[in-house]
């Protein structure tokens, strides 16, 4: 039998599916019963993005050129169109052309 159909294996996927699923819908379940100042809910409306930005900004920082202005051009589009798959694909796209056909 297949490691991956594993009994055990299965359980502790749909477990940890349960409790990431039960942890997500009980905060949301909360916060809709709880009376937010507006200060706090912009909070929250902001952490998303602050996120994303503390995971990648170390790795822009350390790299070259190509991805500083590649990053530059994902900001410019985020801030222009407000839509941020655009930004990502025009982000993804202008660091492939920066950095020019792989040696």
């Amino acid at each position: 039998m297949s490691d991956l159909l594993d009994p055990v294996t299965v359980g502790v996927i749909l477990a940890m599916a349960s409790v990431t699923y039960l942890t997500k819908a009980g905060g949301l379940w909360l916060l809709g019963r709880v009376d937010l100042s507006a200060r706090a809910e912009a909070g929250l409306e902001a952490l998303p993005g602050a996120v994303v930005v503390s995971i990648l900004a170390p790795s822009v920082v350390t790299a070259g050129p190509p991805t500083w202005l590649a990053a530059g051009v994902v900001v410019l589009v985020a801030w222009r169109t407000e839509n941020v798959l655009a930004a990502l694909l025009v982000g993804v796209s202008a660091l492939l052309l920066l950095r020019g056909p792989p040696l």
